[in-house]
């Protein structure tokens, strides 16, 4: 789609006239780098359109690409209401169904936009949304996107390249229907073996997990942003692993963090090295630190959003941080969503007024409000003298800095066609499929009949659970009792406690890792009559204690098709996946480690990287009998 508001100034330049004056001005000019640029336009912006550049807030797709003139299933006002009259332009995407209706629907956004004052593109942004988990307060499913594992898949596959193909493979799926910002990667370490973020962050190991952010972010950016990048905010600073009995900190009862062995420290480094590699942006922890001292110093205890002395202090002053901050979602209002509510996550400073948690957040050095489009709030802070405009243009100096630098006012269209070939082609389909497939991890492949029960070969009947018929028809006849097997094939996932009260709880896995004992008994009774392959679905650690000496094999994923698993456990694609996270022996064992120190669980039934791996000599011998 081309812009109406193309034009060509009197030497040949090409430019986009947005503000509609016949000129080229500064900010127009694409020979002038990203800093002049900014400099020119922060000077020609009302308060009301710098403001409203202050904020980033959820926004749903038509249909048919069109707009969403209405309130969404989540995002709260008409699209028109949030760009044209609170003057927005970062939007975190929710739901796409096609690639051409998502092309469509950036080519319609960014015309609406065209009709602000200054005509400042919209920046489209989005959580994860190449692997399995749906869960609208994490990550969307792949779609019409190429899908991988999880990030703990990732992680398990202890490949740097992999890492960096994968990054690079989504964004150019992203650029091509025009998202521009990942609100990841998530390099929290999973040292809290309860905690229900784990899928996608990149493991425990804090050293690998530095290798992985440096290839994650390079896949994404590239060396510097440009007009074929993806802008990544890093989160969650300064680490989210650690959260108190691994409760999760979107909800009240999950807002403490705490670091009983003192490693603060480690869960800083891939930070570091993603303020190393230039992201973006960052984006502070829900979490409120209990007993925090850094460099001697106690830590106020609040959430990291609200707290000056992690944000403008370790962040901006000793890591000399000077990208943009975005805050997590929904700190200074609660979250209506039909009947059900989620409180702001205001953790520690609950008492005070909205207006007041937005001076605080503002005082502790974000620029941007995440999940929110209370402008007028901002607006009346800053005309009340709460708030300097000086401290507003700060933040919008970056903010406007990422979109030159991405080349939106230049050109923020997308080709709707290419967005059709390019989105789930079939070679990066092929690749998500194969990384699926080497990610898996076994971990337990006993010796039957003489030789190992992986890799699987045909037998005379096959029972399954998990799985549908023609998924495992290649391994022998389908019957439904596993008295009349040879084999039998279940895959489970992890355990977890349901949860349903406040919004977003039920998406969220939390609580035991213990199997529930009536599955325990049904599947170890399978064990008894034939051999039995376990796959478990981790994301997060489960208790597989209980199936060891029982079943036959046990092998984990971390997102895998079914076809994926059948490939890896039949050897036609070899398994290499290591543990990025240890398999604790029992829960006991898990209530009495430390959240912040990773292997802490003592005596693990798995440790952490362990794998075994089916050798070609097991494959061909698989394939001889």
């Amino acid at each position: 789609m081309t812009s109406p508001r193309f034009s060509t100034a009197p030497d040949g330049t090409r430019f986009r006239d947005l503000n509609g004056n016949g000129v080229m001005d500064p900010y127009e000019d694409p020979r002038r780098s990203a800093d002049e640029r900014t400099e020119d336009l922060v000077g020609r912006l009302s308060l009301e359109e710098k403001v409203g550049l202050m904020f980033q807030t959820v926004i749903e797709v038509g249909d048919d690409g069109e707009v969403l003139e209405a309130p969404g299933k989540i995002s709260k006002s008409p699209t028109t209401t949030v760009v044209v009259h609170k003057n927005m332009n970062h939007f975190n995407v929710h739901a796409i169904r096609t690639a051409r209706q998502a092309a469509t629907w950036n080519n319609n956004l960014q015309a609406l936009a065209e009709s602000t004052p200054h005509g400042i593109p919209v920046t489209i942004s989005t959580d994860p949304r190449h692997a399995f988990v749906e869960n609208t307060g994490v990550a969307f499913s792949a779609g019409p996107f190429s899908q991988w594992p999880e990030g703990l898949g990732l992680a398990a596959l202890d490949d740097v390249e992999t890492v960096r193909r994968f990054a690079e493979v989504a964004r150019r799926e992203y650029v091509a229907v025009g998202i521009r910002a990942a609100l990841h990667p998530q390099i929290d370490l999973a040292t809290e073996p309860r905690w229900g973020r784990q899928a996608q962050t990149l493991g425990q190991d804090a050293a690998r997990v530095t290798e992985f952010t440096a290839a994650y972010l390079r896949g994404f950016q590239g060396e510097k942003l440009g007009p074929d990048s993806v802008a990544c905010t890093t989160k969650h600073f300064p680490g989210g692993g650690p959260q108190q009995d691994g409760e999760d900190a979107h909800f009240p009862y999950g807002r403490e963090q705490v670091y009983p062995g003192g490693m603060f420290d480690y869960h800083l480094e891939p930070f570091r090295e993603a303020i190393r590699r230039g992201t973006a942006a960052m984006m502070p922890y829900y979490g409120m630190p209990i007993g925090l001292e850094v460099d001697g110093e106690a830590i106020e205890e609040v959430g990291f959003g609200y707290n000056r002395q992690i944000v403008t202090g370790l962040l901006r002053e000793q890591l000399g941080y000077d990208g943009v901050v975005v805050t997590d979602w929904e700190l200074v209002n609660d979250n209506h969503v039909g009947d059900q509510v989620l409180p702001a996550r205001a953790w520690g400073v609950e008492h005070l007024t909205a207006v007041e948690r937005m001076e605080k957040i503002l005082d502790a050095g974000s620029d941007q409000f995440g999940g929110e489009e209370c402008v007028e709030m901002l607006l009346e802070l800053v005309r009340a003298g709460r708030v300097s405009e000086q401290r507003i243009d700060e933040s919008v100096r970056r903010l406007l800095r990422v979109k030159f630098e991405l080349g939106l006012f230049d050109d923020p269209y997308v080709d709707v066609d290419a967005a059709e070939r390019i989105v789930g082609n079939p070679e990066f389909r092929a690749l998500g499929e194969e990384a699926q497939a080497r990610s898996l991890t076994v971990l337990v492949n006993e010796e039957r009949d003489g030789r190992p029960v992986l890799p699987l070969r045909s037998v005379g009947a096959v029972y399954a659970e998990g799985f549908r018929a023609d998924d495992v028809a290649e391994l022998g006849e389908v019957v439904t009792d596993p008295s009349q097997a040879d084999l039998a094939i279940v895959r489970i996932g992890a355990p977890f406690d349901p949860r349903d009260d406040l919004f977003l709880e039920a998406w969220f896995h939390q609580g035991s890792l213990e199997f529930a004992p009536g599955l325990v008994y049904r599947l170890n009774q399978i064990a008894a009559s034939c051999p039995l392959v376990i796959v478990v679905n981790l994301d997060r650690p489960a208790i597989l204690t209980p199936f060891v000496g029982h079943a036959a094999a046990i092998v984990a994923d971390y997102g895998s098709s079914a076809r994926a698993v059948l490939d890896a456990l039949t050897g036609r694609v070899l398994p290499r996946g290591r543990l990025p996270i240890e398999i604790p022996r029992s829960m006991d064992a898990v209530r009495s480690s430390r959240e912040d120190v990773p292997s802490d669980t003592g005596d693990p039934v798995f440790p952490v990287h362990h794998g075994l791996e089916l050798t070609d000599a097991l494959v061909t011998a698989g394939q001889r009998g």
